[in-house]
């Protein structure tokens, strides 16, 4: 009887110690010395079950090239438990100096608790050794980001394109990318061209076979002459590196690794457009075009409307360059012109046209000059400067007031106030009457009235919404209830926001799931298992292809945050958990 006394003294002095030892939350680093060329792991380990909601610090003066994942340890050893779990990170720096990596945050028994900082020095760049067995390095040598220029020595204003290829051997895989910098067209007018399709095809790198997206395109047109450099692209990557060990079916085994690699920088270097022959109207039109003006009517009557339309065509600088201006005689009424584009991107560069109508009304009869204009533009081809010159335009008025004062072409004709009709254009009023409105006192009106009961009729309605507000506050179930559905809608809202970032986009979906049926169901869903939900889900009348469809996501949720996955899988695994949230709430 006394040993059985002992022992279960002995159990509640270990129960009790397990109960009130102190959480840990600790961070700690693969090394605190490393060059800027290098990476380490740091790792947010907390040793309490049930430490929820982790935070972790501003990266800005690093960059994540893998994580966050997570890893729980749990083990019982001469009768005591233990427990930790990790938040790991792959960090890159991004300059030389000192830094230090702020605590990061998790929330125990309704308190946050923080994690210690941690120094980093960052050195220069340390040669490191190439270990042909070293994934980092099997991926260094078969991944290759190409920026190909079509046209390395352009004049100023000459339309060139850039091409991003990513080239992969045949010995690896990739199973996601992202664009972790793009590049900045420092100098140059810029316009990307979507790539709609990313097909793989079959080329050559450095004279070997190798498998090439087209992820990238951009036109580019130089604003000035000199030495531009167009900035490498960066971008992360999930690679398969083959292990060289084979599964029970002969199937290679491959391991995931995190690869950042950039395309090289290209110098473009850029002619100044030439002072010989350069006309005096040039306005920098680059290419090749062709120059037209015309009236969409010649023949009107006064006060009728008619247009004028100066385009440029062709392909090169369209949108870079002002068109000329006409001018119109001043018995011509003239508006501001209506700016029109119709220009298609394409790697051959900007080609259509470009547009300026304008909108002129005669008010007397007579014949009417516009004079000729001429534009001026640089063909890179030829290498020289082209003008073309458009004859006059007369726009003859048959209907109307004759002009007064017509021997004279330098009188301004006055004019007179234009009957309104529904054709024509008005002038502005110059004088106006406004008429006196008789207003109703407000002293002793029905507003008056309204406004002195108003603060009596407010106090029996705030006696009614105070007392509704304190029976809600005592409804602790409902409040619960209503909480955890709040929970839920504020977890999904989260998964949808990190979308693209694997863990914290799972933990989120998770919990959604789980607070969704703790609203709708009444229980702790998160401490009971699977079977026992699908279960209740039965007796609650929900059909089994829904419950079997819940079930996969939550198991989706579990296994996901620690195997491969991409963006399109987390948006199909979103729209999943939406649709099957949306019949479970119908069917209960």
């Amino acid at each position: 009887m006394k040993m059985v006394k002992f022992y279960i003294l002995t159990i509640l002095i270990v129960a009790t110690q397990g109960l009130y030892a102190q959480i840990e939350f600790l961070t700690s680093v693969s090394k605190n010395n490393l060059g800027v060329n290098q990476r380490f792991r740091l790792e947010f380990t907390v040793n309490k079950q049930g430490a929820d909601n982790f935070q972790p610090p501003s990266f800005h003066k690093f960059k994540v090239v893998g994580g966050p994942s997570s890893s729980i340890s749990q083990s019982w050893i001469n009768g005591k438990a233990s427990y930790s779990q990790s938040y790991i990170y792959i960090l890159e720096p991004k300059s030389i100096g000192e830094f230090t990596i702020e605590p990061a945050t998790i929330e125990y028994n309704n308190e946050i608790v923080k994690s210690n900082a941690v120094k980093v020095t960052v050195s220069e760049a340390v040669e490191v050794p190439k270990d042909p067995n070293n994934p980092l390095f099997i991926a260094e040598q078969n991944i290759h980001l190409v920026a190909e220029v079509s046209n390395l020595n352009p004049y100023v204003g000459e339309g060139i394109y850039v091409v991003y290829k990513l080239f992969v051997s045949e010995n690896i895989s990739v199973n996601d990318w992202r664009v972790s910098e793009a590049p900045e067209y420092n100098g140059f007018w810029n316009q990307d061209i979507e790539v709609k399709d990313l097909d793989v095809k079959k080329g050559k790198y450095n004279g070997e076979d190798y498998r090439y997206l087209v992820l990238k395109k951009a036109i580019l047109i130089p604003q000035r002459d000199g030495k531009l450099e167009i900035e490498p692209i960066k971008m992360d990557f999930s690679v398969g590196i083959p292990t060289g060990r084979g599964d029970f079916f002969g199937n290679m085994i491959t391991r995931n690794i995190n690869y950042s690699t950039e395309s090289a920088s290209r110098i473009v270097t850029i002619k100044p457009l030439p002072e010989a022959g350069k006309p005096i109207g040039f306005s920098g039109a680059v290419g090749e075009f062709d120059f037209t003006v015309k009236a969409t009517k010649n023949d009107l009557k006064a006060n009728e409307a008619a247009q004028i339309i100066v385009e440029v065509s062709g392909s090169g600088n369209l949108k870079l360059f002002e068109i000329p201006k006409i001018v119109t005689p001043p018995e011509l009424e003239s508006y501001t012109p209506e700016h029109n584009e119709q220009v298609v991107t394409s790697l051959n560069g900007l080609r259509g046209s470009v547009s300026d109508a304008y909108t002129v009304v005669p008010q007397y009869k007579g014949k009417y000059k516009i004079p000729e204009v001429s534009f001026s533009y640089f063909n890179p081809k030829d290498k020289k400067y082209n003008t073309i010159k458009v004859d006059a335009i007369f726009v003859e008025v048959k209907e109307g007031k004759d002009l007064p004062n017509s021997t004279n072409e330098n009188v301004v004709s006055n004019k007179k106030q234009v009957v309104e009709t529904n054709n024509n254009f008005r002038y502005i009023a110059l004088n106006t009457t406004f008429d006196t409105k008789q207003k109703e006192d407000f002293f002793k009106s029905t507003n008056f009235y309204l406004l002195l009961l108003l603060p009596f009729l407010a106090i029996p309605i705030g006696i009614i919404i105070g007392k509704k507000r304190a029976d809600r506050a005592s409804d602790v179930f409902g409040n619960k209830i209503r909480k955890a559905d709040r929970m839920a809608r504020k977890y999904l809202s989260e998964a949808k926001k990190q979308l693209g970032k694997k863990e914290a986009f799972y933990i989120a979906l998770e919990k959604a799931l789980h607070n969704f049926l703790k609203a709708k169901l009444y229980i702790e869903t998160s401490d009971i298992s699977k079977e026992k939900i699908s279960e209740i889900l039965y007796n609650k009348g929900v059909d089994n292809l829904t419950i079997e469809a819940f079930l996969e996501v939550l198991n989706d949720c579990d296994f996901a945050r620690f195997t491969p996955t991409t963006n399109v899988m987390m948006k199909q695994e979103y729209e999943k958990a939406v649709n099957v949230i949306t019949k479970i709430d119908k069917q209960l």
